[in-house]
């Protein structure tokens, strides 16, 4: 397996991090914006936003109307992220990194630095996962009966060459939300959390220094990208139709 050798962030400075508990997502949206304005014009440092949102459904820039769930009682906002539809709520890990990328920019190299961290953290909580090729995210693979899992999803946005937006680790979360939607358009696969696949509950403060450790190791340079770890989408004859495998989650405006 290959090793990142440097990091990924314009300065070597450490990342400040704050834990916001349960914020609306609205609110964090705008509080991203304000600190990647200060951020692209050098007046702060890189920061990583960790918390936790309401139940709240985040339509992407590639969303379908069909998307939409027909549940009134969720709100649905439309964000300036790559990719489809998804859930955030309760028991569910969510990290905002907002730092400059070093030049020449390499969005892809970000996403798998973070996907490499959330990875490395579920290796360790004893979670095998992977990549899954065509498709963001970390995933737990099919296994008797069961489909391809999606246990982390990913949704960026790049401009000025710094990041907004990041990643969403299920831990202890329902999973009724992501039944009133094709979670980031994916109709083959299923969502799973820390607590369903190791038979015990694993909640967000048990689980989040723990990424945090891991998330900016990854981002430094500090942790394997596991390259490798790319499998296939499994086939299910079990399954509807499935759509073309969704783009990564990325926005890179002009």
């Amino acid at each position: 397996m290959s090793t990142a050798q440097s990091s990924i962030r314009e300065q070597s400075d450490p990342v400040e991090v704050s834990w916001l508990g349960t914020v609306e997502y609205e609110a964090t949206w705008d509080k991203q914006r304000e600190i990647a304005t200060l951020r692209a014009d050098g007046e702060t440092g890189d920061t990583l936003l960790l918390l936790e949102h309401p139940a709240t459904f985040t339509a992407g820039k590639r969303t379908q109307p069909e998307d939409l769930p027909a549940d009134p009682t969720t709100p649905v906002i439309h964000v300036d992220r790559g990719g489809r539809i998804t859930w955030h709520g309760p028991g569910q890990l969510v990290g905002y990194p907002i730092i400059k990328l070093a030049d020449p920019i390499d969005v892809m190299d970000y996403v798998h630095r973070l996907e490499a961290g959330i990875m490395q953290t579920l290796s360790e909580l004893g979670i095998d996962t992977t990549r899954v090729e065509g498709r963001s995210g970390v995933w737990c693979l099919a296994e008797g009966s069961l489909p391809d899992r999606k246990i982390a999803a990913l949704g960026i946005r790049v401009q000025r060459g710094v990041t907004m937006h990041g990643f969403s680790l299920n831990c202890d979360n329902s999973f009724a939300g992501f039944g009133s939607v094709v979670p980031c358009g994916i109709a083959d696969a299923g969502v799973t959390s820390i607590s369903e696949e190791l038979g015990r509950d694993v909640t967000v403060a048990d689980v989040r220094e723990r990424a945090r450790e891991n998330v900016l190791a990854a981002l430094d340079g500090r942790i394997d990208l596991r390259p490798d770890a790319v499998a296939a989408p499994a086939a299910s004859a079990a399954q509807a139709t499935p759509e073309a495998p969704a783009a990564p989650q990325i926005v890179i405006p002009s």
